[in-house]
């Protein structure tokens, strides 16, 4: 019997992925240099668009019934409402410590570097208008928003928080009935999750394609010049960025000692996919993939990652304290340490549970911008480049929870050994079938 061709391992789609972001560039470059006038460039960036976005359905489509499957199947089997208690506390606590320590490094980087000093370009007029919606940022309205009216809306529209409330109440309630009904139900969802991730993994396939169209596109409309007109701003952001990335690595080093290292390891094929596309949901399959095959338990993966996505935006915290001080730099608006302090509190409140909000981070600092008297027009500096400061804020972002669930893991003692990948094995058996 011959040998069976062995699939692509998860290392390899690394490779594709890494080669599709540099050919993206690469055609991007030349479309955007011989397109004849800015209006072609678009319409041929249109169409790398439209792959990126039907990329982005695909995963969309998953999202909703792997965080309900994975959540409820995870909740279900814990039995116990003090232990759901027990890990939501916990993870709440580490969310809020983190947004701050991301709050407080944008704010010091801002500061030491002053990346709106001096910018070098023309700045808006200060009554210029920015199409932003803001009204609707407020406290009261959030909290409205956390509860779904209708589960099937929160299923349609990816409302990622309303389905973990509803799943919650619905996980519980599966694990505390002992009857033969509920016990097939929580077996069947249980088995659905397994379903799910395999089709995660044939969406996954075209991550790729994904990552090369959304580069391109970006590259065809804005130029490679545009990295250097801005250069001293997105420099001193990544830097900002690097901070962050080495303040979390420490701190979970603490909790997780050596096993850091592999952590990070396994993360980097779907941090590098959340960078290449600056989506946060197309990262979230992979995530939850590589946490389970570290070792962390599933229902620890389902409880604290979709919570991470609402309430542990690393990247996008570092960014509203960055953004702000820039603009207020760039316009000659001095801020004392007092306005600053509340500045980084007020962002701290106002910035939680919009995740699903496009360009949320611009939404927050817009609507934050009149209480210090800074013009909102001076989002309309950094606009032009916000595609690609949202890659690196994506990353983290992913970086930030990956940790964050791996250590709500180890304080509950529910880490074990690696998985041994499948699809590693399989090219090591196949071959010596006759």
């Amino acid at each position: 019997m011959h040998a069976l061709p062995a699939r692509p391992t998860k290392s390899r789609q690394t490779t594709w992925i890494l080669l599709s972001l540099i050919l993206g560039i690469g055609v991007g470059y030349v479309c955007n240099r011989y397109a004849a006038t800015p209006a072609e460039a678009k319409e041929i960036a249109s169409y790398f668009a439209m792959l990126t976005d039907i990329f982005l359905r695909l995963i969309k489509m998953i999202i909703a019934p792997l965080i309900f499957c994975t959540l409820v199947a995870g909740l279900a089997g814990m039995g116990d409402a003090r232990t759901v208690r027990r890990i939501g506390v916990r993870a709440l606590a580490w969310f809020v410590m983190a947004s701050l320590m991301s709050l407080v490094i944008g704010l010091v980087i801002a500061n030491v570097l002053q990346p709106g000093a001096n910018v070098g370009i023309p700045l808006p007029a200060v009554n210029a208008a920015v199409d932003l919606k803001t009204s609707s940022l407020n406290l009261k309205d959030f909290l409205t928003h956390v509860f779904p009216r209708n589960i099937f809306e929160a299923l349609a529209t990816n409302e990622i928080i309303q389905i973990v409330v509803f799943s919650v109440f619905f996980g519980l309630a599966l694990g505390q009935l002992r009857n033969t009904t509920a016990r097939v139900l929580a077996q069947g969802i249980e088995d659905g999750v397994p379903v799910m991730l395999k089709v995660t993994g044939y969406v996954m396939t075209f991550a790729p394609l994904g990552v090369f169209a959304a580069i391109a596109n970006v590259v065809t409309t804005q130029g490679i010049g545009v990295l250097t007109v801005y250069g001293k701003v997105m420099g001193s952001f990544y830097i900002a960025l690097l901070v962050l990335w080495a303040a979390l690595t420490f701190l979970g080093f603490l909790v997780l000692r050596s096993r850091i290292f592999p952590l990070i390891t396994a993360i980097r094929d779907p941090m590098i996919l959340g960078f290449s596309t600056a989506s946060s949901e197309a990262a979230y399959p992979r995530v939850m993939e590589q946490l389970k095959g570290f070792g962390i338990s599933e229902r620890v993966i389902g409880f604290v990652l979709p919570l991470g996505y609402s309430f542990n935006l690393d990247g996008s915290m570092l960014y509203t304290t960055f953004a702000s001080l820039f603009v207020a730099q760039a316009y000659g608006i001095p801020l004392d340490f007092w306005q600053q302090i509340t500045m980084l509190l007020v962002l701290m409140v106002s910035s939680k549970g919009i995740a699903g909000v496009p360009r949320s981070s611009l939404v927050v600092i817009a609507a934050v911008m009149p209480m210090f008297n800074l013009p909102e027009a001076g989002l309309l500096l950094i606009m032009g480049i916000d595609v690609f400061l949202d890659m690196g804020r994506t990353a983290t972002n992913v970086l930030g929870n990956s940790i964050a669930t791996a250590v709500i893991a180890k304080w509950e003692d529910a880490i074990g050994a690696p998985e041994v990948d499948d699809e590693v094995e399989t090219e090591a058996v196949l071959p010596q079938v006759a």
